[in-house]
């Protein structure tokens, strides 16, 4: 089992830049994959990005290609999300998730809230 602890969220100005941390529990940390989820008011959760265990393969949702970089420290237990030029439409809570499987997240963070103004 592992819990998750998402930081980093905050207010920034449209084009500006905020980088998410996810830290995990447990010992098994490398072994699972991770993925970042948003969910904006009244939308449902949508998935943002993915990182494999090692790190080497990743996948983002269109709307943040070129813009958001997931990346993951094994040795620290944490996940990453750089997220550059960010868009008011980027506003939503974040949650980081963990996988046995990678596509079925299993465990979740509590959620940090990021908003962007125009």
């Amino acid at each position: 089992q592992v819990q998750l602890v998402e930081s980093g969220g905050g207010l920034v100005q449209a084009g500006g830049s905020l980088r998410l941390s996810c830290a995990a529990s447990g010992r098994t940390f490398s072994s699972y994959a991770m993925g970042w989820f948003r969910q904006a008011p009244g939308k449902e959760r949508e998935f943002v990005a993915d990182v494999n265990w090692s790190g080497s393969n990743t996948y983002y949702v269109d709307s943040v290609k070129g813009r958001f970089t997931i990346s993951r420290d094994n040795a620290k237990k944490t996940v990453y999300l750089q997220m550059n030029s960010l868009k008011p439409e980027d506003t939503a809570v974040y949650y980081c998730a963990a996988a046995v499987t990678r596509g079925s997240y299993t465990y979740w963070g509590q959620g940090t809230q990021v908003t962007v103004s125009s």
